[in-house]
């Protein structure tokens, strides 16, 4: 029998994930504006023969943007562009369901998914970020059970409108001038606690059917929403008993929803610096913490732990914080964040250098093949189906993850060494979708 692979995404970030890349010297900082760096990193990606690249997004500026800001181009316009330059890569942009609405959102990623011939993915997401509502005529956050409860009624529109065109409707007889089949275009007329929408879709149904849908949120609210729609979860956890117990509670909630255990793929997010010896990886790493701006990085702990920190001492222990509970924003992270202090007992000082590389996620400093273990450890202790790359700069660090640990992990059986399907779903091992309508016509016809 084949050992099982798994599944590697590239996490892009400007010019590294480190909030500190840009001023160092193994990164060119005017690239964070460059298109073509982008689509060079996404070759890269390609080359090395990964399930997908991924963008992040907020929607807004960040916690100090004299310092550095996390996001700067609209991930589905920036895929678009990724598209055109690149043949088998899946494309996977962050997108809320806070601020948008079903239909305009839909139709961008029906377009991306058309633009790309099936590679579109949806990083589905509720927006914990107060600077983000501010910019959207709020006062706070709106509640996170609420914002949870949007998301699960927005993705039932969305799949709706994805249906909407059945898979035959475009007909284009040039003789008889016909088009489309009306007949296999429907209406949704939906009406909900919080969308009207008619219907269909003003962009044919695309070449997946509909994008990965994808989850990033590790509360209860986040778990229970991905076990019910994501095909993929990207998650954060910095030991291997706390993936495992994440991993078997996330895929035991799958039943519930009539879903079977490889549906979903958990895949933890990990902060690789490589070097020929694990001295080196470990004062390369030194080397970007040693770049940490702390008045950036307490505004951007401020916003994880929904504390103002900014006044703090660097070298005192956190102050109290209040329970999971009573946060609105990234449960989750938060969560993460407070037991990391907690168990090692950090300084503030100490924490910011911990969450510099990846915000909450796992860093590991070692040589190409200590990484390589690193990873087949956690897939063969039940902890995750795959990996998320954040190389905390780019494009250098994405380049010798891709050239000296891939290899390594193919030889190993881990990992493929060609593309055997030309759509993102099929990366992922996953069936075709089923056209809603088109069940309904058939059950009507039988």
């Amino acid at each position: 029998m084949a050992r099982k692979t798994f599944h590697l995404n590239a996490f892009l970030m400007g010019v590294g994930h480190h909030e500190a890349a840009w001023r160092h010297p193994r990164t060119d900082e005017q690239r964070v504006l460059d298109v073509r760096h982008f689509q060079e990193l996404a070759r890269i990606a390609e080359r090395g023969k990964l399930d997908s690249v991924f963008f992040a997004d907020t929607l807004a500026v960040g916690p100090r943007i004299e310092r550095n800001t996390l996001t700067v181009f609209e991930p589905i316009t920036l895929l678009s562009a990724i598209a055109a330059v690149t043949e088998r890569i899946g494309l996977i942009a962050t997108a809320s369901t806070s601020y948008n609405e079903p239909f305009n959102l839909a139709r961008k990623f029906a377009s991306l998914d058309h633009i790309s011939a099936g590679r579109a993915g949806w990083n589905i997401v509720t927006s914990g970020n107060v600077d983000e509502a501010y910019n959207f005529g709020l006062d706070a956050i709106p509640e996170h059970a609420r914002r949870y409860e949007r998301a699960e009624e927005f993705v039932d529109v969305a799949l709706a409108l994805w249906d909407s065109w059945e898979a035959e409707a475009i007909v284009l007889d040039t003789e008889t001038g016909v088009f489309a089949d009306p007949s296999r275009v429907h209406t949704l007329d939906y009406t909900g606690e919080r969308f009207r929408v008619r219907g269909p879709l003003n962009s044919p149904r695309g070449p997946q059917g509909r994008p990965l849908l994808v989850q990033a949120g590790s509360s209860e609210s986040g778990k229970e929403f991905a076990a019910h729609r994501a095909e993929a979860v990207f998650t954060a956890q910095r030991t291997l008993d706390e993936g495992v117990r994440f991993y078997r509670d996330l895929k035991s909630r799958l039943a519930k929803y009539g879903r079977a255990h490889d549906d979903l793929k958990v895949l933890p997010g990990l902060v690789p610096f490589i070097a020929d010896t694990v001295e080196e990886a470990r004062a390369l790493e030194q080397e970007f913490t040693d770049l940490i701006s702390p008045d950036y990085a307490l505004r951007q702990l401020s916003s994880m732990l929904g504390v103002d920190l900014t006044a703090h001492a660097l070298d005192a222990p956190l102050p109290p914080l209040p329970a999971e509970s009573e946060i609105e924003g990234g449960k989750s992270r938060f969560t993460l964040v407070k037991q990391l202090a907690e168990s090692e007992d950090l300084t503030v000082r100490q924490l910011i250098g911990k969450l510099g590389g990846g915000r909450g996620h796992r860093t590991f400093a070692g040589t190409p093949d200590q990484v390589a273990d690193e990873l087949q450890s956690w897939f063969d202790a039940g902890a995750a189906d795959g990996f998320n790359i954040m190389a905390p700069y780019l494009p250098g660090g994405l380049e010798t993850f891709v050239d000296r640990v891939v290899p390594i992990l193919q030889k190993r059986g881990l990992f493929r060494t060609e593309y055997e399907s030309t759509t993102l779903r099929g990366h992922y091992g996953l069936d075709p979708v089923q056209n809603q309508f088109a069940e309904q016509d058939a059950r009507v016809s039988a």
